[in-house]
């Protein structure tokens, strides 16, 4: 059983600890937040002790969970690696591309675990496709919110779109190749609306429009490959897969089969499938995977180095937006 504290008590902290204490493999040491009426609510709803410094909960544990706002992640996570603690870090990783190889060098120093919380990787829609996505060559992404002054501190590509840009680095195996953005603040200091187009050396693209002011929610993700098209929606966790072949002799005489006769005198069969989704906790989930990947001394499932190739492809879309806000002035 590893010795695990929390770092931050805010919405997503409490979640955090309410799935840490559901997790055997786990012990809740206990949690800290420098709001002191937040961390008295907390410790009393969760009947675990909150802790008056965040070196205090650091000496006390293995393992670190830092659920604070991003621009503190870089302090807790350094205290922790010089401490040769575990650390799991929320999304995004830290503030600035630099920050993170600075945390990448303490990490190895320190030859611990570090997971990020891309949280997208272990939604049940995405893990019942992510075998049938082979040689992904077009991607659109669409993820809109309601607004919610929550987050609106950082930009909506730091706040929503790196969900997805972490979903098609997963994917894509290729160096990112040119990038063209643009993005509008509308309400707050930063674009609250942002739409990028990324091409990836080996001829991939990758279309994405995140937005937290829209009118209704919506993160669907449409991935199309040579012998498929494949449908995520990570909010109402469905997904379904369209396959495409060649239609044989038996196929083509089949009345209830759909077939496309092309051009060449070749037919192909379509065949829709939905694949099982599993109801999970993507939060629980990937917190259990970090624990077996402390355990077991594998990889995480989301590397310290996925965390830092999202977040400066992130800050590289953020260049392009400001260019193009400075055009537009």
């Amino acid at each position: 059983m590893l010795r695990i504290g929390v770092l931050g008590a805010g919405h997503l902290g409490k979640i955090h600890i309410n799935c840490i204490k559901q997790i055997p493999e786990y012990e809740l040491v206990g949690f800290y937040d420098p709001d002191k009426n937040t961390a008295a609510k907390v410790a009393s709803e969760f009947g675990i002790k909150s802790f008056d410094t965040i070196d205090t909960l650091i000496d006390a544990v293995e393992v670190i969970d830092i659920v604070t706002p991003t621009i503190a992640h870089f302090e807790c996570a350094s205290k922790s690696l010089k401490k040769r603690r575990h650390v799991f870090i929320e999304k995004p990783i830290v503030t600035t591309p630099e920050e993170a190889n600075a945390l990448i060098q303490l990490a190895e120093e320190a030859n611990v675990k570090v997971q990020v919380g891309h949280v997208e990787r272990f939604n049940p829609a995405f893990l019942a496709v992510q075998n049938s996505i082979q040689n992904p060559m077009f991607v659109e992404a669409h993820r809109l919110a309601l607004f919610n002054p929550r987050g609106t501190d950082v930009p909506v590509v730091l706040d929503l779109m790196i969900h997805d840009l972490d979903i098609v680095l997963s994917i894509i195996k290729s160096p990112v190749k040119s990038i063209c953005a643009n993005g509008v603040a509308v309400v707050s200091d930063t674009p609250d609306i942002t739409t990028a187009r990324v091409e990836f050396e080996n001829g991939a693209v990758a279309n994405l429009t995140a937005s937290r002011i829209s009118m209704k929610n919506m993160r669907k993700t449409r991935i199309f490959q040579p012998d498929a098209y494949i449908t995520v929606d990570f909010l109402d966790k469905k997904a379904e897969i369209v396959r495409i072949k060649d239609a044989d002799n038996e196929t083509t005489n089949d009345p209830m089969a759909m077939v496309l006769d092309l051009p060449n005198g070749k037919s192909r069969q379509i065949l829709f499938d939905k694949p099982d989704v599993f109801p999970i906790n993507a939060i629980k989930t990937e917190l259990e995977r970090f624990n077996e990947a402390i355990t077991n001394d594998t990889v995480p499932a989301v590397t310290i180095h996925d965390g830092v190739r999202v977040l400066q492809l992130a800050h590289d879309i953020l260049k392009e937006v400001n260019k193009s806000v400075k055009n537009i002035k």
